[in-house]
């Protein structure tokens, strides 16, 4: 590994001052800090119906999953929702409010969903994606989701839906804390 900031060689070491092993410059003393990345992504509704996305890509290609990836440099967490939504599915989303935010640090993400409307009833398959489709509630293909974020938001969505009561709600999923 080389230093961004001179291209010295790094090494591993706790820097002074710190309390973990982080990537260090042994010729300018750069540290390079590896941080967990953000994952955002919409809960798509048209009514009571559900927008998702059947997975074209791995991991897990050919599962269902809710429209949500990696957030960009530049943007706020709900423009990178509403970008992934329009990558993923072709829909346009409006009215993003935060829902779910769930740590999942055995991956180094957080993951951060937003329940948003769907402007209008268009939307397609994006390169990423082999359909998209709008589900009620009673139709969620269950055993076929991809991922325990995924599974996590969307049962909280059914138990807020059934209450009539929708807070933001925080999770953490890891090997000793699954999917609720």
């Amino acid at each position: 590994m080389f230093c961004e900031a001179c291209g010295g060689r790094l090494t591993t070491k706790i820097p002074p001052g710190d309390g973990r092993l982080r990537a260090v410059c042994m010729a300018c003393g750069h540290i390079r800090y590896d941080n967990p990345k953000l994952v955002v992504g919409c809960i798509p509704l048209a009514g009571s119906r559900l927008l998702l996305c059947r997975r074209a890509i791995e991991p897990r290609y050919g599962t269902w999953t809710l429209p949500a990836g990696f957030m960009e440099n530049g943007e706020s967490t709900a423009a990178g929702a509403a970008r992934e939504t329009l990558e993923e599915a072709g829909a346009q989303v409006t009215d993003l409010v935060p829902y779910m935010l769930i740590d999942v640090p055995d991956v180094h993400q957080v993951h951060l969903f937003f329940r948003a409307t769907l402007l209008d009833s268009r939307f397609e398959c994006g390169d990423e994606s082999l359909e998209a489709r709008l589900f009620e509630e009673d139709e969620l293909p269950w055993n076929e989701l991809s991922f325990p974020t995924v599974i996590a938001t969307l049962r909280q969505h059914v138990r807020d839906r059934a209450s009539g009561q929708f807070g933001f709600h925080r999770h953490t999923i890891s090997r000793s804390a699954p999917a609720r």
